[in-house]
């Protein structure tokens, strides 16, 4: 399973493809997409558009986990990260992904635990579930590890509460 993770954003929008081997997550790679600011906002959600379907192409990921918009101080910013995140979700959907949402509540209590983690906390998670050597820089490609290495934990979650609920109904069936 290939999972890409997202960190949306205008000028930069960060990304990581990772996968599980032998139940060890894996880091197949990350970066950047970048935007020039002169750019007129509808041309850099095209580029943006443009970028996420060549690393689709080369990756080929079956699954999309991408930080969901929260509460931003500056409404400018705000749009213009709403805008491309709309942007990513439908490039994502023209290529048959499946998304999963996650807030950065949601991301920060997968990896340490605390809803309220320092972004450093987050950051050296990231680098030692990965077992990197340094944190992934620029913040924006250690925050889409973040929100991958989130969605493989979620899927856990999910398969145990499924194979617990067979046992469960495996269980009543012979009583």
């Amino acid at each position: 399973m290939k999972v890409i993770g997202i960190d949306p954003g205008t000028a930069t929008t960060g990304w990581a493809i990772l996968t599980e081997k032998e139940d060890e997550l894996q880091p197949i790679n990350y970066g950047t997409i970048s935007t020039k600011k002169n750019l007129e906002d509808d041309a850099r959600i095209l580029e943006l558009s443009k970028d996420l379907e060549k690393i689709i192409r080369q990756y080929q990921p079956q699954e999309a986990a991408v930080e969901s918009l929260f509460f931003f101080k500056n409404k400018k910013t705000v749009i213009s990260v709403a805008q491309a995140r709309g942007s990513i979700l439908l490039t994502l959907k023209q290529n048959n992904i499946k998304v999963f949402d996650y807030t950065p509540l949601q991301v920060k209590q997968a990896l340490t635990g605390y809803g309220k983690a320092e972004k450093r906390q987050m950051q050296e998670m990231v680098k030692n579930i990965l077992h990197l050597k340094k944190i992934p820089q620029p913040d924006d490609i250690a925050d889409a590890i973040a929100i991958a290495l989130c969605h493989f934990h979620s899927r856990k979650l999910v398969n145990l509460n499924k194979n617990h609920q067979k046992i469960i109904n495996s269980k009543n069936l012979k009583n």
